[in-house]
């Protein structure tokens, strides 16, 4: 037979034990992140899903449609077509679809990539209802992306001139005095 002494002096240290434990957590900073309202900061080496690079000199993709990177990957996610132009020397990008949900992250498509024309996005919130969500058209993507951005960096250089004020004219300038002339000239003929 077993002491029930000893039963309960052990099954009281348990208790402290995880109380204490509980106890020390409860006064520790809070881990957890209102995920709506407040975003997880991901660390430098993380890879989403691969996105093309812009060519900042042609504006188009860097791609050189050499089906390197569809021949490194094991997965067989990635789909590239090119065209190649009559007196042209490099091929152009048509296609490249990646199938994200066979894709492993491996980094063979970006190491194996001549023209460094791939990288891993940033972008980890990728959520959907159905399989074709997953079904990226990267080439599509690049371009909208590219489209947003030079409309972003547009913006804010017009923005200043149309949110300034005019001046008000001084008559004693003749640059004032003009257009002041011009509209009671105008005044009179009516």
């Amino acid at each position: 037979m077993k002491n029930p002494l000893k039963e309960v002096a052990v099954g009281l240290g348990s208790l402290f034990t995880g109380m204490r434990l509980t106890i020390a957590q409860f006064f520790k900073k809070d881990v957890t992140v209102q995920y709506p309202h407040q975003s997880l900061q991901m660390p430098a080496r993380f890879r989403g899903h691969i996105e093309l690079v812009l060519d900042h000199e042609t504006g188009k993709a860097a791609c050189i449609a050499c089906k390197m990177c569809e021949k490194a990957c094991p997965s067989e996610c990635i789909v590239v077509d090119g065209v190649k132009p009559e007196g042209k020397g490099k091929k152009i990008l048509t296609e490249y679809t990646l199938d994200f949900t066979r894709c492993s992250l491996c980094a063979a498509c970006v190491e194996a990539c001549k023209s460094e024309a791939l990288v891993f996005s940033r972008e980890y919130n990728l959520a959907g209802r159905n399989k074709e969500d997953f079904q990226m058209d990267l080439l599509r993507r690049l371009e909208a992306k590219s489209k947003t951005e030079a409309y972003h960096a547009a913006a804010p250089a017009a923005e200043p001139e149309a949110a300034a004020p005019a001046a008000p004219a001084d008559p004693a300038t003749p640059e004032a005095a003009a257009p002041a002339a011009e509209t009671k000239a105008a005044e009179a003929q009516q």
